[in-house]
């Protein structure tokens, strides 16, 4: 995978979190930090997202689902 070098400013409290997580999780780098949590918020989208189409209800589905099947064993 390609990577791209960023710069991104961050209040002192935070780049300390980042240090300690750093430090405490064994990551190689503040970077394998960042990517970590910019992977949970991608799953948290994609969680929030399948919830939401959950949720919804297509009746033309509804009617095609059972059609031409049968009970009886061939």
């Amino acid at each position: 995978m390609q990577t791209e070098k960023i710069s991104i400013s961050l209040p002192s409290p935070l780049v300390q979190f980042v240090e300690n997580y750093k430090i405490t999780k064994g990551c190689k780098s503040r970077s394998q930090v960042i990517e970590l949590a910019l992977d949970l918020l991608r799953y948290q989208d994609l969680e929030q997202a399948y919830r939401e189409a959950s949720t919804e209800i297509d009746e033309a589905w509804e009617l095609t689902t059972g059609e031409g099947l049968t009970d009886e064993t061939w």
